[in-house]
């Protein structure tokens, strides 16, 4: 296999499995590091760096509110929508995984919604209530930037816990 690069382990030391070439590890390495470089530029408001992840082209798909979007300036329009909802919002990084090109990223995103939420759905106005949602992204990385992210986050428990859906009945 002329012309590939070494082999990495990447499993655990007991196993044989988990060998991967180099390159195959840096590009899973690469769209981690960019992944988790858009949540904390998200978290310091730096829409700068934001965007300075996102290829030309980047696709933003957010399952839960069917908004799909491209380019830097309409993703960074959605985050800064959340962001004008909730001001304090803070996303952490709870756990990642990359294989190829793409990454997994589990996020706890928290904050107090003092402004609008403007969502495909309607507006719901400020309630000052503090959220806590679980979410993953999944992204696709190719030259040094983001080309894709799916956004999965639990809708129906951040509409609840605003006070915007009646919560589950217990049983």
């Amino acid at each position: 296999m002329a012309g590939r690069g070494p082999l990495r382990h990447t499993g655990s030391r007991s196993s044989s499995r988990g060998w991967r070439r180099e390159e195959d590890c840096d590009m899973a390495d690469d769209a981690t590091r960019l992944a988790r470089e858009n949540v904390d530029a998200f978290n310091a408001g730096d829409w700068q760096r934001f965007k300075a992840t996102l290829a030309a082209d980047s696709v933003y798909s957010e399952l839960a509110t069917q908004r799909s979007v491209r380019g830097p300036d309409e993703i960074a329009a959605i985050s800064q929508g959340w962001r004008s909802a909730f001001p304090d919002a803070k996303g952490t990084v709870t756990n990642a995984i990359g294989a190829g090109d793409q990454a997994t990223i589990e996020i706890t995103w928290e904050g107090t919604q003092t402004g609008d939420l403007v969502g495909p759905m309607g507006t719901i106005p400020a309630t000052g209530r503090r959220v806590k949602v679980a979410a993953v992204q999944v992204v696709r990385a190719a030259g040094g930037k983001l080309t894709e992210t799916r956004h999965y986050f639990d809708l129906m428990g951040m509409l609840q816990q605003l006070g915007a859906m009646p919560a589950a009945a217990q049983r």
